[in-house]
């Protein structure tokens, strides 16, 4: 009988620190999470002086507001590269800047465009070209959009109004003042470029 109560005895001082120890394991991880919590959300409050008064801002997570940020450089990039006027100097000066914004495609259709004498025509018709966005189609997960606008080109005899499709994939790439939304286009191509309408002006 003594024998049995010994091991009964010893059982459950057994039983008792391993429950012990897996209740100090779990308030111990719990007070982990909160703490990494703590940190966290206290990473995410940033405090501006105002007249020596602080205050507290909240950072938002850049991740939440990426397909604004895809949206707005699509169609910055698209606006740079279509909404052109008479001028050389513009044009050359929108070209560096798109350029910025997508990968080697973009010089590609470029260069397509110089060679084909899409320009000269627009100096030599004293053309103003103005786009106007109708949606952008963002797929997030993969990365793609599709653009969808209407391209005003505004001549002296006439003004033609084209339907532009394009697609591309965007990269996220560091930012920088020739990049603000920090996102690169890749795989940039026109899908549809057709004339919608050509109205005639009056000549006399």
């Amino acid at each position: 009988m003594i024998i049995k109560n010994i091991e009964a005895k010893v059982r459950l001082a057994t039983f008792v620190a391993l429950g012990s120890l897996f209740t100090s394991l779990l308030i111990v991880g719990m007070n982990c999470l909160y703490a990494y919590k703590l940190v966290s959300n206290a990473q995410k409050s940033i405090y501006i002086l105002d007249n020596n008064i602080p205050i507290q801002a909240k950072q938002t997570d850049v991740q939440m507001n990426r397909p604004a940020e895809y949206k707005a450089d699509v169609e910055l990039f698209h606006s740079l590269f279509f909404s052109l006027t008479p001028d050389d100097n513009y044009m050359e000066y929108q070209m560096k800047k798109a350029m910025y914004l997508v990968d080697e495609s973009g010089m590609q259709q470029y260069n397509n465009l110089k060679e084909n004498g899409f320009f000269n025509s627009i100096l030599s018709s004293s053309s103003v070209l103005t786009l106007q966005t109708d949606s952008i189609s963002l797929d997030v997960p993969k990365h793609y959009f599709r653009y969808y606008g209407k391209l005003k080109i505004d001549r002296r005899s006439s003004t033609v109004i084209r339907s532009l499709i394009t697609e591309g994939y965007l990269k996220d790439i560091p930012r920088s003042d020739n990049n603000p939304h920090g996102a690169l286009i890749t795989n940039w191509k026109t899908l549809e470029n057709k004339d919608l309408k050509d109205v005639e002006k009056n000549t006399f």
